[in-house]
């Protein structure tokens, strides 16, 4: 078995339910559970998201995700300390939160989020690649922002009207919906793409911020989506030569279109 940064390598941070490279030999996410605030470690079996040992750990209670690790070797794990900010993966009555039969973070939209604040500034270009299902499209929220600045670096913001990014200069299309989605997000000023499943990329102009940090969920304290979350693979160059690889090893897993 490989996974796709042992073909697509080089990424600069990636999280995701399922392992992303056959090298990685930690665990995918820290799992606290509110019973009695116990954390645990959880794993991959074949692969795959130890969703046995998270039954067992989160049985008759809801689990929440304290830490996101980050696979690609760079030591980005994603975070958040504050128990009432953490999204949830296990229910305590329907159990692992499931999206098209595979686990999943669920983010309130209220004030969950997951970050990481020491990733160094990284000049354009980067790429981003990201699995996701809106609950809830009402009103303006964001789905990943790569900045630490509420104003500069979004992958993706969105609106009731459309899914848009925004790196200093906003590049819109695609109307919004709440349809579990694989988004494509390229950001290399006036040659920036967005695409999603797989369809032809819009190009235009995205602006010039950098990548200076990583939210999951959120945009600090401004914006927060009640979304859904399976993937986020964040490369430091482009990779729109890889584009249909990357998202056919996406889709073949979570048979997204």
């Amino acid at each position: 078995m490989t996974g796709i940064l042992d073909e697509y390598p080089g990424a600069a941070a990636a999280y995701s339910l399922r392992l992303l490279n056959t090298d990685y030999t930690g665990d995918a996410i820290v799992v606290r559970r509110v019973s009695d605030n116990t954390t645990q470690n959880i794993g991959f079996v074949d692969g795959e998201l130890d969703t046995d040992t998270l039954n067992t750990f989160c049985s008759g209670t809801n689990g929440f995700v304290a830490t996101w690790y980050d696979q690609s070797g760079n030591g980005y794990d994603s975070t958040n300390a504050t128990a009432s900010e953490q999204p949830k993966i296990y229910d305590a009555s329907t159990g692992v939160i499931l999206e098209n039969g595979k686990p999943s973070l669920s983010f309130d939209g209220v004030d969950d989020g997951l970050s990481v604040d020491i990733v160094p500034d990284k000049n354009q270009p980067f790429t981003a690649f990201f699995v996701r299902r809106y609950l809830n499209i009402t009103g303006t929220f964001v789905g990943l922002s790569v900045d630490s600045a509420v104003s500069n670096g979004y992958v993706e913001i969105a609106t009731s009207v459309q899914f848009r990014s925004y790196y200093g200069s906003y590049l819109a299309a695609f109307t919004s919906n709440t349809n579990q989605g694989l988004w494509y997000s390229l950001a290399n000023s006036t040659s920036s793409e967005i695409g999603l499943d797989s369809q032809t990329a819009i190009t235009g102009n995205g602006g010039i911020s950098g990548l200076e940090a990583i939210n999951i969920g959120s945009a600090q304290t401004a914006f927060f989506a009640n979304i859904n979350v399976q993937e986020v693979i964040i490369y430091n160059s482009s990779q729109s030569s890889n584009r249909t690889g990357i998202e056919t090893n996406i889709n073949d897993f979570y048979s997204i279109y």
